[in-house]
């Protein structure tokens, strides 16, 4: 039996920008959501960026299954026609500057007068309140500030960003679940809410092991492990050399230290006081480490893995972004897609890791180039006619 997706029917007004806002609309959409994106004339930044190469990609990327039109807020007429945009739909996304849309005039008070049963979603680096509220916020500015930077690297060197856009992307995440509440709400009573995340807030739990360590030790214990564990507190667990390359193994119970030592061949370390449990083996950690590096070392990374998967010790191959993208397992489950996409080429593009039973996930429709959907938006879904749309070109409100 197949069923409608979650969110069919639900209409979002999207005014995201970069990642977070976008990723969380991109959510949206992919659990058959009707998303607008809306942009200024010239564009949202991360579709300006994509002149260079392949800065394209992430628009591309955090934008399939979109209507894209263009808006000029800084016109009366530009507010009024995203205020009948707000009537009609159930969502609003932003992640602008806390008070830039107030200044605007189009701030979730003025949209809850318009429709009282809006959802209003707002991201951003540090909330809409607290002294830190007006802080400009770029993930590499949030991971900064969360800490992130502090615990990642090795303790005998500087700190390092996180590879990944963590904070944008974890804030995006939070946001799509904070909009899913309040709709859930609105079912029962009828009314919208105001939604707002703050990305340092939205990252905070994930420091959890290295909390653990910092108050574990009254702050006295190096906030950076390199690839050990964040707290200090399992061994073995790093990323180890082998012929040709890394592979990461960790044994978070006795199970998976027995299993290990039986693919290694070295079941007589089982009775070894030094690494008797837990406790003891991260006691011992750089000479476990030292050991389970010599073995590694012997082995191909793909052979050594498929020798520990025989004996179910968790562990990966370091991979590469070639591999990744063409992971076959991804493309099997639909997760990733090869797409022409009609403006960048052919890409790799992602589809929700979101999946709903009796619905299948939704085909991949690729972005489309700025305002492409003014005339069906504008027209179809407004009502506004031909000649209202070309004034409103011609005015630059579109």
């Amino acid at each position: 039996m197949s069923r409608p997706l979650p969110l069919d029917g639900v209409t979002v007004v999207d005014l995201g920008q970069i990642y977070n806002g976008p990723y969380c609309s991109f959510l949206l959409a992919m659990a058959g959501a009707r998303v607008i994106k809306i942009e200024s004339p010239g564009g949202e930044h991360l579709r300006r960026r994509s002149v260079v190469g392949g800065a394209a990609v992430p628009f591309a990327m955090l934008n399939s299954n979109k209507n894209f039109v263009t808006l000029n807020l800084k016109t009366a007429r530009g507010r009024e026609l995203l205020f009948e945009m707000v009537r009609r739909g159930d969502v609003v996304v932003e992640n602008f500057a806390p008070g830039a849309m107030e200044r605007l005039g189009v701030g979730y008070e003025q949209m809850r007068a318009v429709n009282p049963r809006i959802v209003y979603g707002a991201g951003s680096g540090y909330g809409r309140s607290g002294p830190n509220k007006d802080y400009p916020a770029m993930d590499l500015t949030v991971q900064a500030m969360a800490g992130i930077m502090d615990i990642t690297g090795f303790p005998d060197r500087p700190p390092v960003k996180s590879g990944p856009a963590l904070c944008d992307f974890f804030g995006g995440i939070h946001l799509y679940g904070g909009i899913m509440t309040a709709l859930f709400e609105r079912e029962r009573t009828g009314l919208g809410r105001l939604v707002e995340v703050s990305m340092q807030e939205a990252v905070y739990p994930s420091l959890a092991s290295n909390l653990g360590m910092y108050f574990g030790s009254q702050g006295q214990a190096p906030a950076r492990t390199g690839n050990r564990h964040g707290g200090l507190a399992e061994s073995p667990y790093n990323v180890y050399p082998t012929k040709d390359g890394f592979i990461a193994i960790i044994c978070v119970g006795e199970v998976h230290w027995k299993s290990l030592l039986k693919a290694m061949q070295r079941e007589d370390l089982l009775t070894d006081a030094r690494y008797k449990d837990l406790k003891s083996r991260v006691a011992h950690i750089d000479e476990i480490d030292a050991l389970v590096g010599g073995f590694t070392a012997q082995w191909n990374k793909q052979e050594l893995f498929e020798v520990l998967m025989q004996h179910r010790v968790a562990c990966a191959p370091v991979r590469n972004l070639d591999d990744v993208v063409n992971d076959v397992h991804m493309h099997e489950r639909g997760a990733l897609e090869w797409v022409d996409h009609p403006m960048y080429g052919r890409l790799c593009l992602m589809n929700s890791a979101m999946r709903y039973q009796d619905s299948p996930p939704l085909a991949l429709k690729p972005s489309g180039e700025l305002g492409c959907d003014n005339r069906s938006i504008y027209g179809e879904w407004l009502g506004l006619s031909s000649q209202d749309i070309d004034q409103l070109e011609k005015e630059e409100v579109i």
